[in-house]
């Protein structure tokens, strides 16, 4: 693969299970902003706001470890329901991070949002995708789906989205050949085997992790949907040796079952985008509020597994 040339800007790609209006309504009214702007953890406080080109949003970030970062986003262009251009992460005691430029385009009934953070260096832009990925920051973007979820379809659920430098055939590949599932998909620390592996539609998957020299924990995978390369839908639930269903060892509280949604997107020949959904089944109200709390440790158990899917990826 021929090596990428640098550049001073970083892109992302995301499709929301909402409408066009919802989405720029997330976006723009305050209170609803404040349910999903910034990394997991973070909280917000606006100051004042005045959406429009030429406009301002003076706000201040809360971090989950009592740090405020106070911003003041300055904007160039607003065109509802399409497009905005600012000037992020300056105040009135130094100059904007970044310029970004938002895209909203409804698709089909979702909508897509495409963005771009220019920088003035390459050099600066590959220091900030790093302090990105090491902080969280894509996560804002996993809320917001979260937040349209449970906003407008009434749905709890937990999102998590990364793109990887590979084709859209050989991460389908990925997730279903048992062989490569085991490499990538246990969590940091963990080892994976698969007694049973049939993906396909109808079918189940029976595995255990262990991690060290602890206990075997068993899982079960049932496939609902395998439609190669773009969509696999599939349930997971904990379970014993007999593949009866249990609930795990670490919690008191946890739904019984999870319905896992994988969507892959081709964003180049050689560039795939992955977003993962999860929605609890067979939850009561107990495990829904674990499900709730333990967002931040799954995006922490996600990002790990991801780290080594891309480390799989360029071996």
């Amino acid at each position: 693969m021929a090596e990428k040339s640098k550049t001073n800007v970083i892109s992302l790609t995301r499709v929301y299970d909402a409408p066009l209006q919802a989405v720029w309504d997330a976006w723009t009214i305050p209170e609803e902003v404040a349910q999903w702007w910034g990394p997991r953890g973070f909280t917000l406080t606006t100051h004042s706001r005045d959406l429009r080109t030429g406009g301002h949003w003076h706000y201040t970030m809360h971090g989950p470890d009592g740090t405020d970062y106070e911003n003041t986003t300055k904007y160039l262009e607003v065109v509802p329901m399409q497009r905005m251009v600012y000037d992020h992460g300056g105040h009135a005691d130094r100059p904007p991070l970044f310029r970004v430029n938002a895209l909203f385009t409804e698709r089909d009934g979702r909508t897509q949002l495409d963005m771009s953070m220019s920088f003035a260096t390459p050099e600066i832009a590959e220091e900030m995708s790093s302090f990105i990925k090491k902080a969280g920051g894509e996560s804002t973007w996993d809320r917001l789906a979260e937040y349209l979820g449970k906003h407008h379809a009434g749905k709890e659920q937990f999102f998590i989205a990364r793109s990887f430098d590979v084709g859209i055939e050989r991460m389908y590949d990925m997730w279903t050949d048992p062989e490569h599932m085991a490499q990538w998909l246990p969590p940091t620390g963990a080892t994976m085997s698969f007694m049973r592996a049939e993906p396909r539609v109808g079918a189940t998957s029976f595995y255990a992790m262990k991690f060290g020299d602890g206990p075997a924990i068993y899982g079960l995978i049932r496939y609902l949907e395998l439609n190669k390369p773009t969509r696999l839908v599939y349930t997971q639930q904990f379970c014993d040796e007999s593949e009866k269903p249990t609930r795990p060892p670490f919690f008191q509280d946890w739904p019984l079952c999870m319905l896992s949604t994988v969507e892959l997107a081709a964003e180049g020949p050689d560039r795939t985008r992955v977003t993962v959904r999860w929605e609890p089944q067979e939850a009561n109200t107990a495990d829904l509020a674990e499900f709730i709390t333990q967002r931040s440790g799954m995006t922490m158990g996600w990002t790990g597994s991801f780290d080594k899917l891309e480390a799989v990826l360029g071996g």
